[in-house]
């Protein structure tokens, strides 16, 4: 495989669990190739930036080499290098905290055994 699409190309690098969900980011302007937006069907060449938003990351991939099909986990290393900063998964765990603590609306004030289950999970208690 040359010069797979886009779309595809993140989908077997294992950006994105299928290849409609790299396509659909790719027509809504989550995926940059260098600085611009592209479509899914665009030709992805070796030693390209792609800049990837999934979920609340934004990931800053390089593509080093291009796989025939979706590849293993073990060898991710051989086609891609992650260049996202640290500070981005900090964010994007951070995030993920605040959205476990987050309570329903109309829930109403936390008991005392669930501010103690918040204490606990937090390390105060």
């Amino acid at each position: 495989m040359d010069n797979p699409r886009l779309d595809k190309l993140l989908w077997s690098l294992r950006v994105f669990k299928t290849r409609p969900l790299a396509t659909t980011a790719c027509r809504v302007g989550h995926v940059l190739v260098g600085e611009l937006e592209d479509k899914p069907g665009r030709d992805v060449h070796a030693g390209e930036v792609l800049i990837v938003r999934v979920g609340v990351i934004t990931r800053t991939l390089k593509v080093i080499a291009i796989p025939r099909s979706r590849v293993s986990a073990k060898q991710l290393p051989e086609f891609m290098t992650d260049l996202t900063p640290v500070a981005e998964y900090e964010r994007a765990k951070q995030a993920g905290i605040e959205h476990t603590l987050a309570r329903q609306r109309g829930k109403g004030r936390p008991t005392k055994k669930e501010h103690r289950d918040i204490s606990k999970l937090l390390g105060f208690g």
